[in-house]
This record gives C-alpha cells, structure tokens and sequence, in this order.
C-alpha cells in the first residue's frame, strides 16, 4: 500500500500545479471556444490520457531518459509546439467556415479527432513532464511493505490525472458558455475562431522558444 499521507500531500500539490493555466488549459479554452464544449470536454479525456502516457514513461524510466537527454527532451518539445502551430493555422484558416455552422448553433470536431488532438497536447506537453520527473518520484516510498515504485507511479499519475480531469473540464464547461453567447454573432464566432487560432500559434511558438536549452 501507500501512507495516505502521500496520497493527500500530492493531491493537494496537484491541485495547485493544475490550476495554473499551462498549453493543455489554454488548448482546451481554445476548443471549448472555436468547437464548443462537448468537443472540449472530449479533448480533455484525450489530453489526460496523453499525460498519463508520460506518467507511464516515467515510472518505467523513459521520463528519466528524457529529462537527462537534451536531443530527446528537445524532439518532445518541437513535437508539441508544432502540433499547436498547426492547429492554430487550421482554427484561423476555418475561421469564416464557422459562421455556416451558427443555424446548429455549433461547429463540433468529431469525438475521435478531439480526444486524438488532446492527447496529442498532453502527452508532447513539457511542463507535465518535467512535473512528472521531478516531482512524482518525491512521493513514492520505499520501505518495505509497500507497493513497488512504478505501482506507487501510476496510481499518483492517476489522481493527478483524474483531478485534471474535473479541473480542465470546468474550464472546458465555462468557456463552451461563453461560446453559446458568442455564437449568436457570426462576426463575434469568426473573430474568436482567428483569436482562438493566434492564442494556439503563440502557444507553440512559446514552447518551443522557452525551457530547457542545455
């Protein structure tokens, strides 16, 4: 087993470090924004899934391998930032497209698409696997009696991942409301879609200029 005091002392951490906006609150803000809530909700489920990939590389030493190999945390990173990039571009080209779609009062990505988006973000996104390499290994215990250190792994990275879970989805929820009211103006729906587009470009463009360089 693992001391609850572990399990609440990480929980809480997680908490505060889920609250900061980072690219998966911002992607998902983006979606809740351009596609409407159930297809950000959808991309949360995938972006969760993609960062509880990291916390498996993690507890089975890829996390290790890449936060010690410059070339490899470096192909993570540009990997995650062009994907953004791309997703910008495609929000900005489509923009106008969405104005045709206000007599449905929304213009949805397929379910599949946004959980594959989503967990494209989480599982190329840096900060979550600095957070898992650094911080994770603090909270598993060693002695005797407990569950081997990879169990200990996984079962934190899944109530991070399940706090992240309801956290993102609150975003997901209140910005898919703000959309219903932006929906009611096509210009108000184009002008969020480039917005929302420039938001992900800058997204990308920030991760890939910022973090580690070593």
């Amino acid at each position: 087993m693992m001391p609850a005091s572990h399990l609440l002392a990480f929980a809480a951490l997680a908490i505060v470090l889920i609250a900061i906006p980072g690219p998966s609150v911002l992607f998902t803000i983006s979606r809740a924004l351009t596609a409407g809530r159930r297809s950000a909700l959808f991309t949360v489920t995938g972006n969760e899934l993609g960062e509880y990939a990291q916390v498996a590389a993690v507890a089975f030493g890829a996390g290790a391998l890449a936060e010690r190999s410059a070339a490899i945390f470096a192909i993570v990173k540009w990997a995650g930032a062009a994907y953004l990039v791309y997703l910008g571009a495609q929000a900005i080209r489509r923009r106008q497209s969405m104005t045709e779609a206000l007599a449905a009062r929304a213009a949805p990505v397929a379910p599949l698409r946004a959980v594959r988006d989503g967990f494209a973000v989480g599982v190329t996104n840096p900060k979550s696997i600095v957070i898992f390499v650094v911080v994770l290994p603090e909270f598993t215990d060693r002695a005797a009696g407990h569950l081997p250190l990879q169990a200990q792994m996984l079962i934190l990275g899944g109530l991070f991942a399940a706090i992240a879970l309801v956290l993102d989805s609150a975003w997901a929820a209140a910005a898919g409301t703000a959309r219903q009211w932006l929906a009611r103006s096509p210009r108000r729906l184009a002008l969020v879609g480039g917005t929302s587009g420039l938001v992900m470009i800058g997204l990308g463009v920030s991760i890939a200029a910022t973090g580690r360089n070593d």
